[in-house]
């Protein structure tokens, strides 16, 4: 389902694909003008809104609150640090299968999936006598 971009989504969903990781709306906003190629900051969330939903963008949501967005040709899944934010990416994908099964047994088109466990990473666990 691709539905007509207008360039602002044209611009954003090329510049996830080249950088080739997470941004926040506001990191989009700077990199686009860094590349000369500016939009306003709310024609940059009113985008992302539209990408979203049609599954031309995924998203993910930090510890902190802030929405984080990548190109949904990448299938990264991540370890996060509850107390320091860092986010550790996961190799492997578990859920390919249950996608698929879950797409059939419920009639129900599935644009990406998120895995993302919490806890605390080695350098919080030390910090924290754990």
């Amino acid at each position: 389902m691709t539905a007509q971009r207008n360039r602002s989504q044209q611009r954003i969903v090329k510049l996830l694909y080249d950088v080739n990781r997470p941004l926040s709306a506001q990191e989009i906003y700077v990199e686009l003008r860094q590349r000369e190629t500016p939009l306003g900051l709310a024609t940059v969330y009113r985008a992302l809104e539209s990408l979203k939903l049609e599954g031309a963008v995924q998203v993910r949501t930090l510890s902190t609150g802030e929405s984080i967005y990548e190109s949904i040709d990448r299938d990264q899944h991540y370890l996060t640090c509850l107390n320091c934010g860092a986010s550790l990416p996961v190799k492997d994908c578990p859920v390919h299968q249950l996608q698929e099964k879950l797409e059939t047994s419920y009639n129900f088109q599935v644009f990406y999936h998120n895995l993302e466990f919490f806890g605390l990473c080695e350098n919080c666990q030390a910090t924290h006598h754990i």
